[in-house]
This record gives structure tokens, sequence and C-alpha cells, in this order.
């Protein structure tokens, strides 16, 4: 008598737990989208899918599967188990799954026990049942708490400020970028689907606050979307304004785009950091040349290149203290002080950012 293996309904500890999952889909199935702490552990690769999938549809499911045990035989089918099994040795707590939780995931996990006597669990419904649950839970949960939208001109330090902050969401770490022409990182940013699963365990986590803090966004954080659910809620949520000096401006913009952004490129890597990190700042540049205008482009590019010269030379950063200086000033603030007219009736607060941090528990927020 065949076992029956076991299933993982309870999709609410699944993701609260951070428990590990491995995926048996194609490659190119995962990489659309995946969910956190998930590991690429496919039954079949690229090619056996589409040729598996090509025989479904001339020939019906059984010659697909026959084919499918036919091409994952042998050594290939030993090295997927092999896989799997290091896999589960390191993270016994934690499921596998395919699309749909049909056959692949059930194969994968037949496999497993016929190798090892493990049951190790599958997901009920697949990938496909989670990515609903967390779609579903997004929607429910922003429905029922309340936002409150942090604001404030480019560099006034809005990201360390939600780092004081336990009851907030930080939409643009989750994006992997930081909103503006010069946000992104070191490292690619996730895709649609996988930000979506991200932002939705991370609230069903924080679900039981009745307030939860947000950066003031626009519709799109580098490549990726907010889904309409929050993007909707939080353009109606109470603003809080953090102010900030010139001078204390050009501080935080310095580390977060100069000094922390060419540290990370020399880490990633030591042969090419600089070169990368030189290209960033061109590239970023180039991306706001309409809106700065020829002239104004060409001036601030030189000062750019200049800076990036000086530094090699004396390893010195100075250079860039009036390139960012004028990004605030003359770029960055007056589209900042267009936006924020039309959001005025909104604002319940300004302040610093001790002062916000002091305002915030009159709001049930710590």
């Amino acid at each position: 008598m065949t076992k029956t293996l076991t299933q993982i309904e309870d999709f609410h500890s699944l993701v609260t737990a951070n428990a590990p999952m491995f995926d048996t889909r194609a490659p190119v199935e995962f990489a659309q989208g995946s969910f956190p702490h998930t590991q690429s552990l496919p039954l079949m690769s690229n090619q056996e899918r589409e040729l598996i999938g090509t025989c479904y549809k001339n020939k019906g499911q059984d010659a697909a599967i026959k084919l499918g045990h036919e091409l994952v035989q042998g050594e290939v089918k030993q090295a997927r188990i092999d896989s799997w099994i290091v896999f589960i040795k390191n993270n016994p707590n934690g499921a596998l799954y395919c699309f749909r939780g049909g056959l692949r995931s059930q194969i994968s996990q037949q496999w497993i026990y016929e190798a090892t006597g493990i049951d190790y669990p599958r997901l009920k419904g697949g990938y496909k049942a989670l990515r609903r649950y967390l779609i579903d839970e997004t929607q429910r949960i922003m429905t029922h708490i309340t936002p409150v939208i942090i604001g404030g001109q480019t560099g006034c330090g809005k990201t360390l400020l939600l780092n004081h902050i336990q009851q907030m969401v930080d939409l643009e770490g989750l994006a992997n970028h930081r909103g503006s022409a010069f946000g992104n990182t070191t490292t690619v940013q996730p895709t649609q689907i996988s930000f979506e699963n991200e932002l939705a365990i991370e609230l069903i986590k924080k679900q039981n606050y009745s307030h939860l803090i947000f950066e003031d966004e626009g519709a799109n954080i580098g490549t990726v979307h907010i889904p309409d659910c929050v993007k909707n809620k939080n353009s109606q949520a109470d603003l809080i304004l953090l102010d900030a000096t010139i001078n204390e401006r050009i501080k935080i913009s310095m580390d977060a785009y100069v000094i922390n952004m060419h540290q990370d490129f020399i880490s990633q890597d030591l042969l090419n950091g600089f070169d990368n990190f030189s290209n960033y700042w061109l590239k970023s540049l180039e991306k706001i040349q309409k809106r700065l205008g020829l002239e104004r482009y060409k001036i601030m590019k030189s000062q750019v290149e200049l800076a990036l010269k000086a530094y090699q030379n004396t390893s010195h950063f100075d250079g860039f203290l009036p390139v960012v200086e004028s990004l605030l000033v003359d770029y960055y603030d007056p589209m900042y002080n267009y936006q924020i007219q039309k959001k005025m009736d909104r604002v319940v607060f300004r302040g610093t950012r001790l002062e916000v941090l002091e305002y915030l528990p009159s709001l049930s927020i710590s």
C-alpha cells in the first residue's frame, strides 16, 4: 500500500516561521518569481520541461509521464535526489512544492521517501495556492490596518528613521532600491512577483499592529510596482514630514550614495569595483539628463568625472560634495516642493527625527 505523504495547508505558520522550502519547478519558472527562504532544486531542467510539455499537448498525460521518467532516470535522477537530501538535512523543518502541488512535487516527495524514509511535506496546491494566499492576505490586511506615511525631502533620512521603528514596512528595502534615479544598489532588484510575495509576508507578520509606518513612495520603486491596494490606501493616509537641514541631508546622501555605495561595489568586486561605482554615477546622472537640461547635465557630468579622478588621486570623496548639494537643492527639492503641495492637507505632524520619534507613541506606534 502506498503511504499517503504529508501536505501543508497552514500557510500562515509556514511564512511567519520563515520556513525554508525548495522549488521543484524548472529554473525558468523559479526565475519569474519565488518565495523568500526558497531554493531552486528542480525535478526537470528547462529543456526537459519543454519536451514533456510538448509531449503532453500532442500525446496526453500518460505519454508525458512516461517521457519524464525516461528523461529523469539513472544518474540524473540520483543527482537530483541527492541535492534534495542535502537540503532536507540542512532544513529538516522545511517543505517542497511545484506549481500546483501536482505530479512534480508528488514525484519528488515520493522519491525522497523511497530513498530516505523521510516524509518531507509538500505544499497543498503548490506555488499557485501560496501565491494566491499571499495576494489575498495583502488585500485583507491593508483594509484593516491604518497606514501612516513618512515623507520629507530627498536625503532627510527617512530610511534611517524607519530603522528606529518596529511598526514599519520598508518598501524600498523589499524592492532593493532607494526609489530615485540614483536608487540602484549593487545587486539586482527582485522580480515583481517576488517583491509582492515578500511584502505580503511582511504584512502578515505585522498585521496585529493597528498602525504601520510606510515611506512616501510613488507608484514604482525602480522596476517594481507597489500593489494597488497598498498604493491606494497609502495615498490617502496621514502624512508625517521629516525635517532636516541641508548639511544633514548632504551628509546622509554622501553616506548613502557615495561612501557606502563605493564600499558595496568594492566588496562585491575588488578588481572592478571602482569602475562599477563610476558607471553607477554616470549612468544614474544620464537618467535625469532631460530633466536637468543639456547645459546643466554637462556641468554636473564634468563635476562627477573630476570627483572620481580626485578620489583616485587622494582617496577622498570631497569632490562629490558640490554635486550632491546641487542635486538636492537644484534638482530634487523643486520636484519635492511641487509634489508636497498636493499632500499638505494630509500632514498631521512635521519635525526632526527626534521630534517625530517622540510624536509616534501618540499614534500607538513604537
